[in-house]
């Protein structure tokens, strides 16, 4: 192994605020990241490609969780709400 060698498979850039929470999807194809910006940004795994970006809290989202069939996406913020997004289509439900 080279001295150069780092165990960091990849690097997503996008937020200028700090990230507060990262979560994979079931499948691991997606990840979820909240974000001191009160965005959720959802990207693809395998490029590093930023496929959507949530909006909708009035404050710094703190966490955020996939449900099992990565069909749906929790995010928690620090305006003491709890949204639940369609990932396919961007919606808050």
């Amino acid at each position: 192994m080279r001295d150069e060698w780092s165990a960091c498979l990849q690097t997503l850039e996008g937020y200028s605020n700090l990230v507060q929470s990262v979560a994979f999807s079931y499948d691991s194809t997606q990840l979820a990241s909240a974000s001191d910006n009160n965005t959720v940004k959802i990207w693809d795994v395998s490029s590093g490609e930023c496929l959507q970006t949530l909006k909708g809290h009035s404050g710094s989202v703190r966490s955020v969780a996939f449900s099992h069939d990565s069909t749906r996406l929790a995010s928690a913020s620090f305006n003491n709400t709890v949204k639940i997004w369609d990932v396919s289509s961007s919606k808050c439900l």
